[in-house]
């Protein structure tokens, strides 16, 4: 049985941007086909909960090859948007200046599929908050079904 997503989507305006590409792009790094986060639609500091998305192109660098004739977003992508939405949440939150990296991931499991056309949505919510480290749920959405959950581990660099 699939956990319970971690914010109710029918409470949220899902059209609402609360931070856009460039936004995004003056707190994370990720350029060019590395950058897996377009938007956040929802950010509450206070309950420690996030909820941002990708808009999956059809020119994306891994459609060609994996898997030619039924493209599917690789999984590893899938947790590196996760990664992406984490970190631009932890440094907006503590406001620290340093890049947060990939520290790990626990209890991954994949659930379901992510192709061209379709909107990626990824929920998280921090489990954990320390100086040296953080610790966040995470599950990636498309269609309304869970098609990812784990967590997702980052450090400041």
């Amino acid at each position: 049985m699939p956990p319970v997503l971690l914010l109710n989507l029918d409470e949220i305006d899902l059209n609402n941007v609360a931070y856009d590409a460039d936004a995004i792009e003056k707190v994370n790094p990720h350029r060019f086909e590395m950058r897996q986060l377009d938007t956040i639609v929802y950010l509450d500091a206070e309950n420690d909960v996030i909820l941002g998305y990708k808009d999956v192109g059809e020119n994306e660098f891994w459609v060609r090859g994996h898997i030619p004739g039924r493209p599917l977003m690789p999984g590893v992508l899938m947790v590196e948007a996760a990664a992406q939405m984490a970190s631009f949440f932890a440094k907006v939150v503590s406001g620290e200046e340093r890049f947060f990296g990939f520290g790990g991931i626990e209890n991954v499991k994949f659930r379901g599929q992510v192709a061209p056309g379709q909107r990626f949505y990824l929920l998280g919510k921090f489990l954990e908050k320390r100086p040296r480290r953080f610790k966040m749920a995470a599950q990636g959405i498309v269609d309304n079904k869970l098609v990812f959950d784990g967590t997702v581990i980052g450090m400041p660099m």
